[in-house]
């Protein structure tokens, strides 16, 4: 089959430009021909406040890629569609309601032409402007199909659409630990981080590392938020909670701040956290997480609202219990009790709680010592093949 995927990808950065990625590559080896359709210039600066390009890829760039795509050109949107009607399939990469009108003007140059399919990352944003219902209406009306992460997706798809609408859990698409390891300077972050732990594994898949007593590596008191901070994810949760917790655990927060950190900071100071609190502001390189999943006991995911992540899989990979809210697909990638600890959403007494559950005596070496990274192979297979019969 003929496939092309328009959707970000390297230079650009991030969940969505590495799943398209991820996903060209694993359509070509179950033996389709693929082609990306990326953008030259994806954004106006205004509508994404943070860094949009990096320098390095982060995995290996699929090589049948086109970045004829400008947000500034819409008649290029156009050609792009004419070019794309001898495919079997297009499907459209969908992040936010931002990207409608390009994709709207690529289905006017399709012209029918070829099958369609929204592959939706999010159906709606978690913190929605009053145009993205009418915007998410007209193109999810266009397709021909549309493909969902979750059963909740699902059900705010079909309040958009009378399309047919498919679900399928979406699989890990970061490079993994060791590879990342690998492709780490030999001077690097790492070196920088007190007692950095490389994780290992035992023949049966748990992880285990060197350091501590009994081969455990020792407990550092430290907790990570990871990933881009936006209100939806909760830090401000967290930190009331950790405010409430042991006063002896500390907090890294790296990551981008969607809309700056002035009052990130004036809560951190009145909550007494500044000697707790190491803020670590801007976009983690790939070849960062390594060290930075290395220094800290725990993944702390206090998410008011979620979809898809994949932050639990990070953690996991990097051998680190979470910490999460129930809410998206964490309860299905947490175990409670076994790999992790799960909390109410918006509830800081909970999650102070559950901090101080997670550092009772022994208990972060029983948690970690259950983590086991996922296999993905067997999620990728039926991702694509869920895809392709759309």
């Amino acid at each position: 089959m003929r496939i092309a995927i328009v959707g970000p990808a390297f230079p650009y950065k991030g969940g969505g430009a590495q799943h398209t990625t991820e996903l060209a590559h694993r359509l070509a080896a179950a033996g389709h021909t693929v082609r990306i359709e990326t953008w030259r210039a994806q954004y106006p600066g205004f509508l994404y406040p943070g860094r949009q390009t990096i320098e390095e890829p982060e995995g290996e760039p699929f090589p049948n890629t086109g970045r004829d795509l400008d947000w500034r050109r819409p008649d290029g949107w156009f050609r792009v569609g004419r070019a794309l009607r001898s495919a079997d399939l297009v499907v459209l990469s969908v992040l936010s309601p931002v990207q409608v009108p390009s994709y709207l003007g690529i289905l006017t140059g399709i012209g029918g032409k070829a099958r369609t399919v929204a592959l939706c990352h999010n159906v709606l944003p978690h913190e929605r402007k009053p145009y993205d219902v009418p915007l998410m209406k007209k193109l999810l009306g266009r397709v021909d199909g549309v493909l969902v992460h979750s059963a909740q997706q699902a059900d705010l798809a079909r309040g958009l659409t009378a399309r047919p609408i498919r679900t399928a859990e979406m699989p890990a698409h970061l490079p993994r630990a060791d590879s990342l390891l690998a492709r780490t300077p030999a001077v690097s972050r790492a070196e920088h981080v007190e007692g950095a732990r490389r994780p290992e594994r035992s023949e049966d898949g748990h992880h285990r590392e060197p350091g501590g007593v009994g081969g455990r590596p020792p407990t550092r008191k430290r907790l990570l938020f990871f990933g881009i901070v936006r209100p939806y994810k909760g830090l401000d949760i967290l930190l009331r909670a950790l405010a409430k917790g042991p006063e002896d655990v500390s907090l890294t927060v790296a990551g981008e701040f969607w809309g700056g950190l002035d009052e990130t900071r004036a809560l951190i100071g009145e909550l007494g956290l500044n000697a707790r609190v190491d803020l670590r502001p801007g976009y983690v390189p790939a070849s960062e997480m390594p060290a930075l999943f290395a220094s800290a006991d725990a993944l702390v995911l206090p998410y008011r609202t979620a979809t898809a992540s994949q932050n639990v899989w990070i953690a996991h990979e990097h051998g680190l219990p979470v910490i999460a809210t129930t809410v998206g697909g964490f309860p299905d990638q947490v175990r409670d009790g076994v790999d992790g600890l799960l909390v109410g959403p918006e509830d800081v007494s909970s999650l102070a709680d559950a901090i101080r559950r997670f550092y009772a005596p022994g208990e972060p070496e029983r948690l970690r010592s259950q983590v086991r990274p996922v296999d993905h192979g067997p999620l990728w297979d039926a991702y694509v093949a869920e895809l392709t019969s759309s």
